[in-house]
C-alpha cells in the first residue's frame, strides 16, 4: 500500500507543477503585461534637465528654481510611521545650474513645500533626507501646504495601500510673469498639480488634481481634471511612452469613480 500511495502521488504534484509553469508562463507572455512592466512612466522634459536621485527623479526649471515635475514609485510597504530627525534644507549637487538657496525663504511669508512628501519617504533614513534637497521644494502658504495640499498626500498614501503601488508625478503650473520670493527670483506658482497612475493589472487607472495656490476646505474630488487639461498647461506630455490607446483612455478622462473617495 505504501508503494502505491507513493508512485499515486508523483503523477498529481507533476501535474500541479506543469499547470502552474504554464499559467505562469501565459502571464509573463501577455504582450499586455510586457508591455506594460517595461514601460517607462517619466514625463518629457521641457527644460532638458532631468536629475536623477536614488527615491526620486525630477525635472528642473532654472527659470522658476524648482522642478517642473518630480516624479517617484510609491509602494504600500514603503508606507511606515517611523521617525527621524528633520535635516536641513540643502542646494541639489545633482542640479547643474544650482538649486535655490533655502535662505530664499526666509522672512517671505512662505514655507518650503515639499513636492515628494517626507512622509512618503519614511522606509529609510537615506530616503527622508533626500527629500529635503532644494530642487523638491516650492513656495507655499502655509494654510495650503497644511491644508488641502496635505490631506492630497495623505490620500495618495491611502490609495497606495490600498492599491499596493502607485506612480506619482507633482509640481507647480510654471508659467511666466508670477510673483517670486528671494535674491534667486524663486517663481511662486498659482496652481500645484499632482497625477496619480494605478499601473497594476488588470485594472490601469489614473487621476489627476489641479489645486489653486490657496486654502481650501473642498472635498479633494472638486479638484479633478482630466491630465489633458495638466499637459495643456504645462507643456509637458506625461506619459509618452505608454501605448497609444491606453495613454489616450487615461489622459482625456477626469472621471474619479474607480478612486475611493471616503
Amino acid at each position: 500500500m505504501t508503494f502505491f500511495k507513493k508512485t499515486n502521488s508523483i503523477p498529481f504534484t507533476l501535474i500541479s507543477f506543469l499547470l502552474f509553469f504554464v499559467l505562469f508562463s501565459c502571464d509573463e507572455n501577455d504582450p499586455s503585461k510586457s508591455e506594460i512592466s517595461s514601460f517607462n512612466y517619466l514625463p518629457t522634459s521641457t527644460t532638458n534637465s532631468i536629475v536623477k536621485h536614488q527615491y526620486y527623479t525630477l525635472s528642473y526649471s532654472e527659470k522658476h528654481e524648482q522642478a517642473e515635475w518630480v516624479a517617484y514609485q510609491l509602494k504600500d510597504e514603503q508606507i511606515v510611521s517611523t521617525t527621524f530627525k528633520r535635516p536641513y534644507f540643502e542646494q541639489d549637487p545633482k542640479v547643474k545650474t544650482g538649486s535655490a538657496d533655502w535662505r530664499n525663504f526666509k522672512n517671505s511669508g512662505y514655507t518650503k513645500g515639499h513636492l515628494l512628501a517626507a512622509a512618503d519617504r519614511k522606509f529609510s533614513k537615506e530616503a527622508y533626507d533626500e527629500t529635503f534637497l532644494t530642487s523638491n521644494i516650492s513656495p507655499q502658504v502655509y494654510d495650503f501646504n497644511a491644508g488641502v495640499w496635505n490631506r492630497l498626500e495623505e490620500k495618495t498614501r491611502y490609495w497606495t495601500q490600498k492599491y499596493e503601488e502607485l506612480y506619482v508625478i507633482t509640481g507647480g503650473i510654471l508659467t511666466d510673469n508670477l510673483n517670486t520670493i528671494g535674491y534667486e527670483d524663486v517663481a511662486v506658482p498659482k496652481y500645484f498639480y499632482k497625477i496619480l497612475l494605478d499601473y497594476t493589472q488588470p485594472e490601469i487607472k489614473a487621476i489627476a488634481f489641479l489645486v489653486p495656490h490657496k486654502e481650501s476646505n473642498k472635498a479633494l474630488y472638486k479638484f479633478v481634471v482630466s491630465i489633458d487639461k495638466i499637459e495643456s498647461l504645462t507643456g509637458i506630455d506625461f506619459f509618452p511612452t505608454l501605448p497609444d490607446g491606453i495613454e489616450n483612455d487615461l489622459e482625456k478622462s477626469s472621471d474619479y469613480k474607480g478612486w475611493s473617495f471616503r
